[in-house]
């Protein structure tokens, strides 16, 4: 998890404004018979109930170019250096904006395929409406990367055992579980685990769920690596 988790939101937040703004490099993406693609930095697009974004958001990125055939069926070429720090988080967003307490279930399934080299790691990245609470959820990872914060233990929850740690950017609170582990498909109940921060830990109060986003964390892919999203769903409500 990068310490600019603000400057993230920022630009995710500016992204529609400047969808049509700087292009990132000029490398060509793998064919695709996609309905949507770009190679913008904030290149973004609504498709069937989800909004996909390239999101270029850290210092000393490379190239990189998303597609989709639809909301679910997405991935990304990037192009990265191996440096450290996060370069992007390309994802799929869904608005729930509701509060914990009245949700009555909010799941996920999710079928990606992912490279064997790179840095990176796969994640949920969910806010609420106000972007004072970020929650992670890491369903794998590769090279060298790692959660921002002190380690809380281990749990079972949502049908998955995590390592959960807790930290702060200077801007929002951040809980990060990571899959024990690594998982390319498979389906995460998050209501438990939103409840279990809220309840049973008391780290935030009833808080309105905006953002449930699904991506790619990339530090570096050095000479181009594909990120698919074989299919994606999120549900609840």
């Amino acid at each position: 998890m990068a310490t600019s988790t603000l400057s993230r939101i920022t630009r995710a937040l500016l992204a529609p404004a400047l969808a049509l703004g700087a292009t990132v490099g000029l490398a060509s993406a793998p064919a695709h018979a996609a309905v949507w693609s770009s190679c913008d930095q904030w290149g973004n697009t609504g498709l069937n109930g989800y909004t996909l974004y390239n999101n270029i958001w850290g210092p000393g990125a490379g190239s990189q170019c998303v597609w989709a055939n639809s909301g679910t069926n997405w991935g990304v070429w990037a192009d990265h250096p191996n440096t450290g720090g996060i370069k992007s988080y390309p994802n799929a967003k869904k608005v729930i904006n509701k509060p914990i307490g009245s949700l009555g279930s909010l799941s996920s399934s999710y079928d990606v395929t992912v490279p064997s080299s790179g840095a990176y790691n796969t994640s949920y990245d969910i806010w609420d409406t106000d972007y004072d609470y970020e929650i992670m959820l890491w369903v794998n990872h590769n090279g060298a990367v790692g959660p921002l914060g002190t380690p809380q233990g281990t749990v079972t929850l949502g049908g998955h055992t995590w390592n959960v740690y807790k930290g702060s950017n200077g801007h929002n609170e951040v809980f990060s579980f990571l899959r024990t582990s690594d998982s390319t498909s498979g389906t995460v109940n998050i209501l438990p685990i939103l409840k279990w921060i809220k309840d049973t830990k008391g780290w935030m109060g009833n808080e309105t769920i905006g953002d449930v986003q699904f991506g790619y964390e990339i530090t570096s892919s050095s000479g181009g690596l594909d990120f698919r999203t074989d299919n994606l769903t999120v549900s609840g409500g």
